[in-house]
């Protein structure tokens, strides 16, 4: 079992890791954006798998704070990036 959860931190943390590589270096604003969804779904997914393993709840609210601020966060850039878009026709 132990074995298993080093196996399943670590390919969250090195997905992690390439995920703010992209956030950091990427070439445009949409590229930064989807790194930044991916990286809230990795804390989900995260915190889904302590929840499973630790046989509790408590870290529902922050899931359902977290993927709410993703989708405000993808919608509001949508947003600005076809307003850029149509300014710039």
């Amino acid at each position: 079992m132990t074995a298993l959860l080093i196996a399943v931190y670590a390919v969250f943390g090195v997905a992690a890791v390439l995920t703010i590589w992209r956030i950091i270096t990427g070439p445009s604003i949409l590229d930064r954006a989807v790194a930044s969804d991916v990286l809230l779904t990795l804390v989900l997914c995260v915190l889904g798998a302590d929840m499973a393993i630790n046989n509790h709840t408590r870290s529902l609210p922050a899931m359902l704070i977290i993927a709410a601020i993703g989708v405000f966060g993808s919608i509001s850039i949508a947003r600005f990036v076809a307003r850029r878009d149509n300014n710039e026709q």
